[in-house]
């Protein structure tokens, strides 16, 4: 017997059949140019990367901004049922992650040490003018459900900033329950990432674990000094990001399928709420040297420039995502 769809069921099945990049049948379809996709998805990736390594922000609040958050976490809930289409995938997200952090640690923590605020703020910019890749999931009235599970998570992301930040951990004197407990904390590094607007830096700062975990890298392997133990370290800690990447979502993936709406919701509060802690932790963590340049005003006013050069930016990127959409979206007669 041949199954007749509502008008709704059919559009939901032409958009999932856009998003996929297969049109429906009789339907002109474009190949995709692979090399291209390659190509856009390690600067994706190198941007996820970058995220990593600024205390306050967040790997999946990027992949949300860029809208592919989905798709991420889909290839990594799906990696062992559909290995080759996930590897395909995920390849070069991770060759831009690994690119994007070694190019620009050493930049970035640069800038972070010298010039905290307008650094932060141009990635405050970005975050926000990439925000309609999410609020264009939320047309349509809101309901009470809604409205709690965006405001859980801005709360739950703004009141991260009320947490001590513990002392740094000697990583070069651990013990084997050091180890694995270095890959507990790489599973809640990954947990913080796969979740939008939790920074996993962030987590790493109020554990103790961020600056050592840099320093491992900058002060350590990079120079070519206790290689062993710095790989050794690297290593639990990859080890605790790879389980923690796939559990979280596999979570994340059954709650964009079964509660869309509510999801994008909360992916919106945690990224609004998380703002407020990755400017309450610049000030914190700005030296005291530096305090005479807050009574600068060419020093807001350079902030206030890269904002809008962050908000410019991203915002041209979601345009131009949405006019490719809409070029690469079947038409219906």
């Amino acid at each position: 017997m041949e199954e007749n769809n509502t008008p709704a069921e059919e559009k939901e099945e032409q958009l999932t059949s856009a998003e996929k990049g297969t049109a429906p049948e009789g339907a002109p379809q474009e190949k995709p140019n692979k090399a291209v996709d390659f190509l856009a998805n390690i600067l994706r990736g190198a941007a996820i990367g970058v995220a990593l390594i600024i205390p306050g922000f967040s790997g999946g609040s990027v992949a949300a901004i860029l809208g592919i958050y989905e798709k991420l976490v889909g290839s990594i809930a799906d990696i062992f049922k559909k290995f080759k289409q996930s590897f395909v995938f995920l390849l070069p997200i991770a060759i831009g992650m690994v690119l994007g952090i070694a190019a620009l640690i050493f930049p970035i923590q640069w800038a972070l040490t010298h010039y905290p605020m307008p650094t932060v703020t141009l990635f405050v910019g970005l975050s926000l003018g990439g925000l309609p890749s999410i609020t264009e999931k939320l047309k349509g009235r809101p309901k009470w459900h809604n409205a709690i599970a965006f405001l859980i998570p801005c709360a739950v992301a703004a009141c991260m900033l009320f947490l001590p930040t513990g002392a740094n951990v000697d990583l070069f004197h651990l013990d084997v329950g050091g180890y694995f407990l270095l890959v507990l904390v790489g599973m809640a590094g990954a947990c913080a990432l796969v979740v939008p607007g939790i920074s996993g830096s962030m987590l790493l700062l109020i554990l103790g674990y961020y600056t050592p975990i840099v320093e491992v890298v900058t002060q350590n392997l990079l120079k070519g000094l206790n290689i062993g133990v710095s790989v050794l370290v690297l290593l639990c800690a990859g080890i605790g990001v790879l389980v923690g990447f796939f559990a979280v979502s596999v979570v994340m993936k059954y709650l964009l399928k079964k509660f869309p709406r509510g999801t994008h919701f909360a992916i919106l509060g945690f990224v609004l709420g998380s703002i407020a802690a990755v400017y309450y932790t610049t000030v914190q963590n700005t030296p005291a040297s530096l305090s005479y340049l807050y009574a600068s005003p060419w020093y807001w006013v350079v902030t206030v420039l890269l904002f809008c050069v962050g908000v410019a930016l991203s915002y041209t990127l979601v345009w131009f995502a949405r006019k490719k959409r809409r070029e690469n979206k079947p038409q219906t007669k």
